[in-house]
């Protein structure tokens, strides 16, 4: 089986993990989101896995990183975390 560079995949990585700071400043543009979403299908193709989470964890693996220690949560469960902290009752 062929491995990608690991420069590229790293390079790949940042780019990915930049575009997501964005997409969460700025929800809405849909341009921002495509690019963003194109970059997390080259990191599937390139890592051969079926979904994002899951090519960024073999991606940060793969070129020595923590998953855990390096990685921001995603759109997906920021926007969650934000909704549910905001639909929680107050206790007291």
């Amino acid at each position: 089986m062929l491995l990608p560079d690991r420069n590229t995949i790293d390079r790949l990585l940042h780019h990915y993990r930049a575009q997501e700071r964005t997409v969460l400043a700025r929800p809405g543009d849909l341009g921002i989101r495509r690019r963003f979403e194109d970059t997390a299908y080259t990191l599937c193709v390139l890592m051969g896995e079926r979904t994002a989470r899951e090519a960024v964890h073999a991606a940060e693996h793969y070129v020595g990183r923590r998953a855990a220690a390096a990685a921001p949560a995603g759109p997906a469960e920021a926007v969650g975390r934000a909704a549910a902290r905001t639909a929680a009752p107050s206790a007291g």
